[in-house]
């Protein structure tokens, strides 16, 4: 009797042990959570990541591994995502390019159906925009003159994008065609190869973001003739907003954010959401944005955040539809 009695002690000793790393494995996170970058290193996205996911990591207990896979419109990154587990444990960090515009407009590209695989976690930060212009060989000194210049010389503006089809070819697009003007588009390759290009007089004008251009605009290499923001930045108050100069709702509101695959459980999604949100509050947090002209941008909880996105697609659904530039 008394060995069955031990025996019966050793069992439950050692279904004690098996329960608690099944319990463990519970909570979530109980591992490191890939966070894939659809951009290479330095630019916006990569910046406001790594700000963001340090205090994330220190709320959540486990690391946010930030690994970039730069091209493909996102696709890469996208793909990545879609492939792996709905677990909360890949997630994709992306800006109003690869999550908004891009779906959109390279649908026909994209292998997986966006709208369907894809859910927001959180919006973390916005990024206003300089509509930045070269100090090379280009005499008018605002918006208004750039445009008059447009009008009597048709085609001789050049302005540059990160590429065919992204906001900032949008953007100009939009303004050019709402004061009927016609300007010539510059597609370059990337966000350091746009700023390039204006810099050097190669194009005349773009929109960037002020996190990466402003060091060049107090250097004097570059001119500013607007900014995308709702008001007049702290940094730099004497140059107007957009909407100033009569092209309100014109460019694009430059988000970025956290998402994940659809089928990711809802309470991992809330605790995502949560420690995102309580990341992007923190002073420290809020400070390092600042430094980068950025701010936070929050949603109070994931069903508020699908409909923002949906909101987004929506828009830009109208915006490409408007102005019917051919990518494909």
């Amino acid at each position: 009797m008394r060995s069955v009695k031990l025996i019966a002690a050793a069992l439950a000793a050692a279904l004690m042990v098996v329960a608690v790393p099944a319990h463990a494995q519970d909570k979530y996170p109980s591992k490191p959570i890939r966070v894939l970058n659809p951009y290479a290193p330095g630019g916006a996205v990569d910046i406001v990541a790594r700000i963001v996911l340090e205090p994330m990591r220190q709320i959540l207990g486990q690391p946010l591994i930030l690994e970039n896979k730069p091209g493909g419109f996102g696709i890469i990154a996208g793909q990545d995502l879609v492939n792996a587990p709905p677990d909360g444990y890949t997630l994709w960090f992306g800006n109003v390019n690869t999550h908004a515009v891009w779906p959109i407009v390279h649908k026909s590209k994209y292998p997986f159906d966006y709208a369907k695989m894809i859910v927001p976690v959180a919006p973390v930060a916005d990024v206003p925009a300089f509509l930045a212009v070269t100090t090379r060989d280009f005499a008018p000194n605002s918006l208004k003159e750039a445009i008059e210049y447009a009008r009597a010389n048709p085609g001789k503006v050049r302005y540059s994008s990160i590429g065919v089809g992204s906001f900032p070819h949008f953007d100009m697009a939009l303004i050019a065609r709402r004061a009927g003007v016609e300007m010539t588009h510059v597609p370059s390759k990337g966000g350091a190869g746009m700023v390039q290009d204006i810099t050097t007089g190669d194009a005349h004008m773009g929109f960037v973001n002020v996190a990466s251009s402003a060091p060049l605009v107090r250097s004097g290499k570059l001119r500013v003739f607007a900014v995308v923001n709702k008001e007049r930045l702290p940094d730099f108050p004497d140059v107007p907003t957009l909407g100033e100069l009569g092209y309100p709702d014109t460019a694009t509101h430059h988000w970025l954010g956290i998402f994940a695959r659809v089928g990711t459980p809802e309470p991992i999604l809330a605790t995502l959401q949560k420690a995102a949100n309580e990341a992007t509050k923190r002073p420290a947090t809020v400070e390092l944005l600042k430094k980068q002209a950025m701010s936070p941008f929050l949603m109070d909880s994931p069903q508020a955040a699908r409909d923002w996105l949906k909101s987004e697609l929506d828009r830009w659904e109208k915006t490409v539809g408007e102005l019917n530039i051919k990518v494909d």
